[in-house]
């Protein structure tokens, strides 16, 4: 017999409610095509979580979970990755939900962090300190022949900031391109970041030569003349001059 698999489209779980027994919701932190994610609690020790609620029609036969599971779990060593921990099986309307648990992460999306900045942007020191410590992690992750695959200002969380940044970056996708050309647009989407947290196309024109070598006008083959992937970056930064 044929398995059904009904379709959800969201969980919209309210604080309180308990799962798998052993995890309390605390709040909704995000949602996307295949999942919702939300911060919990563990009953047991107190201790918070993330974890994220796959759609069944989404992740057929648990391809997709599994998939980002091991994907975590290979880079369970790049600094800039969360922490797999579990995977755990409820049920929601009489289907059968996948669900698997992770560190939760302090901090806060870019996207908000960069609106509580003055004028809503990074002076151009602030903003290649960050591109250095994305650039570090992304490196890490390439090293291991992997790469994101959907970088941008609300999966790239700012967890600490001063000298430097500490980074996490979240939903790392699986596109079924070569790896070397998804850590071609790893690179490239890194640099348009780059470009969107000093102000984008309204300031660009006001930025140092320095900063512009880098942006390298937003031209992916300029930017991968350049920077092949992300150690490349992480070097060039490194010797940065600001003549």
């Amino acid at each position: 017999m044929k398995k059904v698999i009904n379709d959800i489209n969201e969980f919209n779980f309210t604080k309180g409610r308990v799962i798998a027994s052993k995890y309390e919701i605390i709040e909704k932190l995000g949602d996307g095509y295949e999942s919702e994610v939300y911060k919990i609690q563990e009953i047991s020790t107190g201790i918070l979580k993330a974890a994220k609620f796959f759609f069944p029609q989404r992740n057929i036969n648990n391809k997709t979970s599994t998939r980002y599971a091991k994907h975590l779990h290979k880079l369970r060593h790049c600094p800039i990755v969360i922490q797999y921990h579990t995977e755990e099986k409820i049920i929601f309307k009489k289907t059968l939900v996948t669900v698997l648990v992770s560190e939760f992460i302090e901090g806060e999306p870019l996207s908000g962090f960069i609106k509580r900045q003055r004028g809503k942007r990074l002076s151009a020191f602030q903003a290649v300190h960050f591109l250095y410590a994305l650039s570090e992690g992304l490196e890490h992750i390439h090293y291991m022949g992997e790469y994101h695959g959907d970088l941008h200002d609300e999966n790239i969380i700012v967890n600490r900031f001063g000298l430097g940044f500490e980074l996490k970056v979240l939903d790392s996708y699986y596109w079924p391109d070569s790896k070397r050309k998804n850590i071609h647009q790893d690179v490239i989407d890194a640099i348009k970041i780059f470009y969107d947290v000093l102000g984008g196309k309204k300031h660009y024109s006001k930025q140092p030569q320095a900063i512009k070598n880098i942006c390298c006008g937003l031209k992916h083959g300029l930017i991968l003349k350049k920077f092949k992937n992300a150690s490349q970056l992480r070097e060039y930064l490194e010797l940065l001059s600001w003549n």
